[in-house]
């Protein structure tokens, strides 16, 4: 008898549903939130109430899409957290009174450990154990997988996040929110040629306040003598500035991999869509004989497909949750 799962992802700013069946994605749909671009960051509040208003139609659509009905789908895999509190709850509440409405088991999904999981959304897919180095906004880590449910993180941020740095020194460039996806076009022009402070930390743990600050006295001391500094040099910049984040990622990868022995090396999260760090892990790769794993762009950014999947092997363990599920703003994995 085949196991279907509709996944639901609302942790952030983007409203996705997906449907998987035996392990495959058969629909992965997402409505993203434009109305943030005009504040420079995601404002909970706005965020909240768009998942409001997009959940409905976009979970009805990866129904449709999958070509299934409601009546066979056996669970519903949804995103606890970590996350904002606003958004996780609606995504919860809707699974809460689908789950009530279809008659049917509720599996909580960690955000972070699905990320690791969307590498399982197609093939190819890694070998245990593996090591997947998982960058986002919020997170930034490296976790040994040894299977599917059973992960352990290596090293992880201190302090800020890489895509963090990607967006505040973004805000700094005067470019738009979101501002990884545009430091990453412009660096594709550029030459990495100006010097950041780089984190210095013996363990496999990570630092990226330290660049944001040398990155914003480095411009500060810059347009002094240069007012136009930013705009004459953008490109070098932003080449630099990435640079500086896949330099700090890779070190620590590398160490990673050395420690542990591990050559079957994969990447995730919505960072993981940047150009510079997908060339690196798959140069480093080559260099060093790893087998490497970098996901399409689509399971890169938040979606519904990772949650369905690791819904999926919960749902074979029978790990499923009740009504007094509530969701978690921080949820380590």
């Amino acid at each position: 008898m085949s196991v279907i799962i509709l996944g639901i992802e609302s942790s952030c700013d983007d409203t996705s549903a997906a449907i998987l069946k035996d392990g495959g994605i058969l629909s992965n749909v997402t409505a993203n939130q434009e109305a943030h671009k005009q504040y420079g960051g995601v404002v909970p509040e706005v965020a909240s109430r768009a998942h409001q208003q997009n959940i409905i139609p976009v979970v009805d659509w990866a129904i449709k899409k999958a070509g299934v009905s409601k009546s066979e789908i056996n669970a519903i895999a949804f995103t606890r957290g970590p996350g904002l509190m606003g958004s996780l709850l609606v995504g919860v509440s809707f699974a809460k009174a689908l789950s009530i409405g279809l008659d049917i088991p509720m599996v909580e999904v960690n955000h972070m450990q699905a990320h690791v999981l969307a590498h399982f959304a197609e093939n190819p897919k890694p070998k245990f154990p593996f090591l997947c180095l998982t960058v986002s906004g919020g997170h930034t880590q490296i976790v040994r997988i040894k299977d599917y449910l059973d992960m352990e993180v290596l090293g992880t941020t201190i302090d800020d996040a890489a895509g963090e740095a990607f967006d505040k020194t973004g805000k700094l460039l005067g470019l738009d929110y979101p501002a990884g996806p545009l430091i990453d076009k412009l660096a594709r022009k550029g030459e990495a040629k100006f010097k950041f402070a780089e984190p210095n930390l013996p363990n496999l743990d990570f630092s990226f306040s330290g660049l944001k600050t040398s990155i914003l006295y480095f411009l500060k001391k810059e347009i002094k003598t240069n007012p136009d500094f930013i705009q004459e040099n953008l490109e070098d910049i932003c080449a630099s500035v990435q640079q500086a984040i896949i330099n700090a990622l890779m070190i620590k990868l590398i160490k990673a991999a050395e420690e542990t022995g591990i050559k079957e090396i994969a990447v995730a999260g919505g960072v993981s869509a940047n150009s510079g760090l997908r060339e690196a892990i798959q140069k480093e790769g080559e260099k060093r004989g790893w087998k490497t794993y970098v996901p399409r762009i689509e399971f890169c950014t938040d979606n519904a497909a990772m949650i369905a999947v690791t819904g999926y092997h919960k749902y074979l363990k029978g790990e499923f949750v009740g009504q007094d599920i509530t969701p978690l703003a921080r949820w380590k994995i």
